[in-house]
């Protein structure tokens, strides 16, 4: 398992758009991914999970993997949410 602070730098935080492409990017990956902000964790690959948390630009974050694909999908992750062109 691995877990990694991670600081999001998408202009427009985690709005509708950039949450559905995450989910996507989470998706591609066997591991189990989960963002946690505050008291809440929520699946990586759950649209709506994800849209609970509300996050914006700027705000910081703890993602786990685990899985046989956990580093993968920790850098695949990791990469869309540090790319403020990633939207």
């Amino acid at each position: 398992m691995i877990k990694k602070p991670i600081t999001i730098r998408l202009s427009s935080g985690l709005e509708a758009r950039p949450v559905a492409m995450l989910v996507q990017v989470a998706s591609q990956y066997e591991s189990e991914i989960y963002v946690e902000s505050g008291r809440k964790k929520v699946n990586a690959k759950s649209i709506m999970g994800m849209m609970t948390l509300g996050l914006d630009n700027g705000e910081e974050v703890t993602v786990t993997a685990n899985g046989k694909d956990e580093s993968e999908a920790m850098d695949g992750v990791e990469k869309y949410l540090s790319s403020p062109f990633a939207e």
